[in-house]
């Protein structure tokens, strides 16, 4: 992350990048006009005020540019830090052979299409062991559920039909019993497709000091 955070950093030298953050705009124009009075200082052949002017101006643009490296390297490090995140959800996001019943019934007729074929409405059979194929909501049946690839919580939750404990997400699984689990997403409106499509297009905001 270095490299990178060090060109961008002097791509952000640029005054009109520096007008987004006014403190620092105020060191850098000091640092443009002590590199001036430099260049006057030198012209002049005051030689004995030559060398003090251009310590001043070192620091002043030692000081723009550490600021601006901090900020690239902090952005880079969330950027990263957001990807790892992104990629720890997918890895919740299994595509696996789901049990679709005609109707909502255990007994009715079942399919078994990819997970990823499913729609609203669709009614899925889930056995203990099982990963949830989709998000949706218990329709019939009562289990216990691992959600800890979700939550990080390792604890399973029970799941019923009827009130508040009912919704299920895709890609977790199942520990005991079965359900019959109601879709209520469409393919990449899911809670984890939403949750990669906030993590990646997360933008960490600018600091002001």
């Amino acid at each position: 992350m270095m490299v990178p955070s060090l060109v961008r950093s002097l791509r952000a030298l640029n005054p009109l990048a520096m007008q987004r953050n006014p403190v620092m705009f105020v060191a850098w124009l000091g640092a443009a006009l002590t590199t001036i009075e430099v260049i006057r200082t030198l012209a002049r052949g005051d030689i004995a005020s030559l060398s003090f002017v251009t310590l001043v101006a070192l620091f002043l643009w030692l000081t723009v540019w550490f600021a601006t490296f901090a900020e690239a390297l902090a952005e880079a490090l969330a950027e990263a830090r957001g990807r790892a995140q992104a990629d720890s959800l997918r890895s919740a996001r299994h595509e696996v052979t789901a049990r679709k019943l005609g109707e909502p019934p255990r007994a009715a007729q079942i399919t078994k299409p990819p997970s990823n074929m499913l729609r609203c409405g669709d009614h899925v059979l889930v056995e203990a062991g099982m990963i949830i194929p989709a998000d949706g909501e218990v329709v019939e049946g009562v289990a216990s559920v691992d959600e800890s690839a979700v939550t990080g919580e390792s604890a399973p939750v029970i799941r019923v039909s009827g009130g508040d404990r009912s919704a299920v997400t895709g890609g977790t699984r199942l520990l005991s019993d079965w359900i019959i689990v109601r879709v209520t997403a469409d393919p990449g409106e899911a809670f984890l497709d939403r949750m990669i499509s906030m993590v990646e297009g997360a933008a960490r905001q600018r600091s002001f000091g």
